[in-house]
């Protein structure tokens, strides 16, 4: 049996909202089916991000570019994760990151005027949206806060521990820019693991 990507989207709702037959039928005909070819950018920096984006398959990554033109990357996103850039999508203002394919990918997409549509029509919808964010939030303000008070030894055991699955699908590269150290510093820090 081929899965519903839609369908995949409900269940990912369920696992925190309960939702009647017809409101699963609304939020299906809300979403749009995109597919992403390995590399395509789904966000430039200067866009607005106007959609909320749920990962059906694939591995996608948030990204800014310094002064002098060095990746910085902010978050991955795998299979049923939401990706955006969230800061420019809840102030309506341009983006400063480009988010972007790793892989071959397929995602759903609501616009945030289809959303606020559905939040009017399915009160269940804007509690999981607060659930998400809350959970975005202390998300952030943890590895922020990692990341000013841990080594980049703890911080990298403790990426293996959290992303095992993202681990296995990005190049070494990205996984270093994330942890905000080099490539050659990682390489030498698995080594010293390994042993």
């Amino acid at each position: 049996m081929i899965e519903n990507p839609k369908d995949v989207l409900i269940l990912h709702f369920q696992e925190t909202i309960s939702l009647k037959e017809n409101e699963i039928s609304l939020v299906k005909n809300h979403f749009k089916i995109k597919e992403l070819k390995k590399k395509e950018i789904l966000i430039f920096p200067g866009d607005v991000s106007n959609h909320m984006q749920f990962i059906y398959k694939g591995c996608l990554r948030n990204y800014y570019m310094d002064q002098e033109a060095k990746e910085h990357i902010l978050q991955f996103g795998i299979e049923n994760w939401w990706v955006n850039d969230l800061y420019s999508y809840l102030t309506k203002t341009p983006s400063k990151q480009f988010v972007q394919a790793i892989e071959k990918s397929i995602i759903l997409q609501i616009h945030r005027d289809s959303l606020n549509e559905l939040f009017d029509q399915i009160p269940a919808i804007e509690r999981f949206f607060r659930l998400k964010f809350e959970k975005a939030y202390v998300s952030l303000q943890d590895r922020t806060i990692n990341t000013l008070s841990k080594t980049a030894e703890e911080r990298y055991l403790e990426f293996r521990s959290q992303y095992r699955d993202i681990e296995q699908r990005v190049p070494q590269y990205m996984i270093a820019s994330y942890l905000g150290i080099t490539p050659e510093f990682l390489s030498a820090m698995r080594k010293k693991i390994a042993k």
